[in-house]
């Protein structure tokens, strides 16, 4: 079921009132009218795969109760590699087994040996990664003695289930939003009608910008011969899918985050106007911020983070881009996207300039800010923008390919018309989130005049509604 789908928009209102209505007085039975939304949610796509996240969270309740009940450390590395086997295991198979197979054929075809494999073509289950990544972080927590493991099955079903954040994040903690299903909530206008605001903004950046770029960034990255389309062209194309990327994926989140808070649930912000970054260490503390901590939290730093020799730093932070590039598919082109910002960061850290920008822009309200910014924000983008090329690109020799034919004349001639109104909305979209920068998003207008205030809001709406289109899914459902 999407956000943006008819579906939803029946979906979400009949569980609001059944939530605040029917259950507000037993959080027991809120707990499991959440849990029940949440598979009739998911399974909405395919309901056999309910059975894997069935798996996952009983295991990981299981395993958390186990671990709460002996402090042997052996006993305790068993119940965590159980945890580990069971939650990785299907990940692997589901995602990475066609491509491994895959790789050993292309491998043994190079030495001269033509193997006879099928490859193993397997549906790949929405949302697998996140809930996974989810909800091992609680039996690694558990195990770290970091928080107590629960004995509230339905708040800890509930957690991993959770609908408005379940196929594409963010990924929560147990620290954070476990305790939310184990206190009792209670409608807060506010909140919500914040929550409401978020919601409206995360739809705008989905339906009225990302989907609106797809269309000329599928039939340039799609194109039979990059050679015919000019360099402006493919720059266009580049930049365009670095709009659509955000505002798809931080679109998703916004609405996520907006979802929960109108039923009473706080989650962490997982975007925090990245493309504003002024280096690349700076752009990875904004970018999908609850994936970063993940992979810091249980990758980087059990691997030794800073701690060590500048060589054993420089290999911690490639083992973890790397990885981080394969959660995000069994592709090659994912793995040199990682490669390409892992050398980004290293170039940075060794010339010790990885910590500089902690003071976040987002702070800085001089008329001057966006003058000592400027230089920082266009060289990150332009990175940044460069790396999605290998993202996008269906092949390692066809993102080369992709630069090869950007540097030419042909670079400096007007980019295709059509690409005017996707490239009018990203410039409005950038407009709207710097001089909102210090907000969590653009629609918190609380100081502004009232007619202002509630013309914005209908503004926004109204252009959403004007330019919605085809149905598109969210680019992060494939991950």
């Amino acid at each position: 079921m999407l956000f943006n789908s008819i579906a939803f928009a029946a979906f979400l209102p009949i569980v609001f009132a059944l939530y605040w209505f029917v259950t507000q007085r037993n959080l027991r039975l809120q707990n499991l009218l959440v849990i029940a939304a949440s598979y009739v949610f998911y399974g909405w796509w395919d309901w056999r795969f309910l059975s894997l996240i069935f798996v996952s969270s009983l295991t990981d309740y299981l395993v958390g109760l186990g671990l709460g009940r002996t402090e042997r450390l052996s006993s305790r590395k068993l119940l965590l590699a159980t945890s580990l086997a069971v939650n990785i295991g299907l990940l692997g198979f589901f995602k990475y087994a066609g491509f491994f197979v895959d790789s050993l054929v292309d491998a043994l075809r190079i030495v001269g040996i033509h193997a006879n494999i099928s490859s193993l073509r397997l549906i790949l289950p929405v949302g697998i990664s996140f809930y996974t990544f989810q909800t091992l972080s609680y039996t690694i927590d558990v195990y770290r003695r970091e928080i107590s493991p629960t004995r509230d099955a339905a708040s800890f079903f509930a957690f991993v289930s959770f609908f408005p954040q379940l196929v594409a994040g963010p990924i929560e903690r147990a620290r954070n939003l476990l305790p939310q299903f184990e206190s009792n909530r209670t409608f807060d206008c506010a909140r919500a009608s914040d929550g409401l605001k978020q919601m409206i903004w995360g739809l705008f950046k989905k339906v009225a910008i990302a989907d609106r770029c797809a269309p000329l960034v599928d039939e340039i990255f799609g194109a039979p011969s990059y050679a015919d389309l000019g360099g402006s062209t493919l720059v266009v194309g580049a930049v365009l899918f670095a709009v659509q990327i955000y505002c798809d994926f931080s679109g998703y989140s916004d609405m996520a985050i907006g979802i929960a808070r109108l039923f009473g649930f706080n989650l962490k912000r997982n975007f925090a106007y990245p493309y504003f970054s002024r280096n690349i260490a700076e752009f990875w503390r904004r970018w999908h911020i609850s994936l970063s901590t993940w992979f810091r939290d249980y990758v980087y730093i059990p691997l030794g983070g800073s701690r060590r020799s500048t060589g054993m730093h420089v290999r911690n932070v490639m083992i973890t881009f790397v990885l981080s590039a394969l959660w995000h598919g069994a592709n090659w082109t994912f793995v040199a996207w990682g490669c390409v910002h892992g050398f980004f960061y290293t170039c940075l850290m060794l010339m010790g300039r990885h910590k500089e920008k902690n003071a976040n822009v987002s702070a800085e309200r001089s008329v001057a800010a966006p003058l000592r910014a400027l230089p920082g924000i266009l060289v990150t983008f332009a990175l940044t923008t460069s790396a999605w090329v290998f993202f996008r690109a269906d092949t390692i020799p066809g993102a080369l390919e992709y630069f090869y034919h950007i540097v030419s004349f042909s670079t400096f001639s007007l980019p295709p018309v059509r690409a005017a109104l996707p490239l009018l909305l990203a410039a409005l979209l950038i407009t709207l989130e710097w001089f909102q920068r210090d907000k969590p998003h653009p629609l918190q207008l609380a100081r502004w005049p009232l007619l202002a205030r509630w013309s914005a809001y209908y503004t926004v709406l109204l252009m959403t509604l004007a330019l919605y289109g085809e149905n598109k899914p969210f680019i992060y459902f494939q991950f």
